[in-house]
């Protein structure tokens, strides 16, 4: 059983470390209305929709600015990881502790190593004088979330495949980086200086 249910989880956290809300949005979404029984139903509920909605609207904004996107970042290093392993544990259902604790701690640390890849690469992005490059990376960011998202549920290992591969490259990307990030990060602590007062 966990067989058939690590793609999704795999992936929905992979997509949950870039967008959490997105992520919750999407699949909610198809299993109401286009009636993907692999989704929870706790995902389908009205109120979690509404609420997924309102906040990927907020972080759709607050991911496009240069350092505000980081310190957005900073607030999710918890929400994330912590969204990537719900939706495991809601997908596990009724299956046996081991099981759901392995399907949960999967979509956690997924989502957990895909949120610091994306936070990383933020930075990095950050260092380039102009904005365009920033908003063209969180555009391409939500494509692949929804894109996974839907493809996850016609093809479960494609997508984790696909899920897979983009998270080894984004830990490449960061070890390549690293002296970007640094710098990246360097010029957030001293932004977040001179905005306080005294």
């Amino acid at each position: 059983m966990t067989g058939d249910l690590l793609p999704l989880v795999f992936t929905s956290g992979w997509a949950s470390g870039v967008n959490a809300y997105a992520t919750v949005l999407l699949l909610g979404l198809l299993g109401r209305f286009a009636g993907v029984d692999a989704v929870p139903a706790g995902l389908e509920r009205t109120d979690v929709l509404v609420a997924a909605a309102v906040l990927y609207a907020v972080e759709f904004v607050a991911d496009k600015i240069p350092y505000v996107d980081s310190t957005w970042d900073a607030v999710h290093t918890a929400i994330r990881p912590t969204v990537g392993a719900v939706i495991g544990l809601l997908v596990a259902g009724d299956a046996d502790s081991l099981e759901t604790a392995v399907l949960s701690a999967t979509g956690g640390v997924t989502a957990l190593v895909s949120h610091l890849v994306k936070t990383g690469l933020r930075l990095a992005v950050n260092t380039s004088p102009e904005p365009a490059s920033n908003i063209a990376v969180s555009v391409a960011e939500d494509f692949s979330v929804a894109g996974l998202i839907a493809l996850v549920v016609a093809a479960p290992w494609v997508a984790a495949g696909i899920a897979l591969v983009l998270l080894l490259t984004g830990v490449l990307l960061v070890v390549l980086l690293a002296s970007r990030i640094r710098r990246g990060l360097r010029r957030r602590r001293a932004q977040r200086s001179t905005a306080q007062p005294g």
